[in-house]
């Protein structure tokens, strides 16, 4: 069995800093990858970091980044660090999102639904986008991963903005599967990890005992097969968690 299926791996993971994105920084760099940690919470990364050279991981690199008001030009001052450090990018984790209202549309503030959709949507599209050179300029397989959700597949009532959200990175997906299907090494997917012990999970379900939803941890695994070459075969599939 390979123990390090991740090996001389380079993986950016959007949401780094807690919840199911921190815990695949930990699964990926244990799997021998040099992770990019990307989250708005620099203190929080921080540690991570720290720990993690602590206990003789690889050691990662800190990308402080607000997703929801960064310009474009941002995305590429980011591209051309990451080409300059590293000259490819074998894996992107799309994970970071926000849950916005658990409300009827007809009492959707607004304001809170464009906010859902430029982190949810616009910065998984400009990411996505503007990091796909540095993907296609991995030497053998390089995985493109979005985080989904069963809301975003088969939609529920009062998850507004959210699995509209995810309904729409379903399609962009999609359609940069399909482009990339005969001309690419670049496999794009996307994962729903189903019920998870998150943050965003306690707000959707404030009542729900936190014990009886599996933890970050349990998924990691998945994540890792579909970020190795043993998965160089899925593309253009919506996963689902299997455990």
């Amino acid at each position: 069995m390979n123990t390090k299926p991740l090996q001389d791996k380079v993986i950016l993971v959007t949401g780094a800093s807690y919840g199911i994105g921190e815990a695949a920084v930990y699964g990926f760099a244990k799997a021998g990858a040099t992770v990019i940690m990307l989250a708005r919470t620099e203190d929080k990364l921080n540690t991570i970091y720290d720990d993690m050279v602590a206990q003789g991981l690889p050691e990662p690199v800190i990308v402080a980044f607000d997703l929801e008001t960064a310009p474009e030009e941002a995305y590429f001052q980011l591209r051309d660090m990451i080409g300059k450090e590293f000259g490819k990018l074998d894996g992107l984790l799309l994970n970071a999102a926000m849950l916005g209202q658990r409300t009827p549309i007809s009492n959707y503030n607004w304001q809170t639904w464009n906010k859902v959709m430029d982190l949810n949507v616009n910065s998984q599209f400009l990411m996505a986008r503007t990091l796909l050179p540095l993907l296609e300029s991995a030497e053998n397989h390089a995985a493109l991963l979005f985080t989904s959700s069963s809301v975003g597949r088969q939609s529920k009532a009062y998850w507004g903005a959210y699995a509209v959200s995810k309904f729409a990175i379903e399609g962009l997906m999609q359609t940069m599967a399909t482009e990339l299907e005969n001309t690419s090494h670049v496999r794009v997917n996307s994962y729903n990890p189903g019920g998870t012990r998150t943050s965003m999970r306690a707000a959707a379900y404030p009542a729900e005992n936190p014990e009886q939803v599996k933890a970050p941890e349990a998924i990691i695994d998945e994540y890792i097969y579909l970020m190795s070459d043993a998965s160089h075969h899925i593309h253009g599939q919506a996963l689902d968690f299997k455990g």
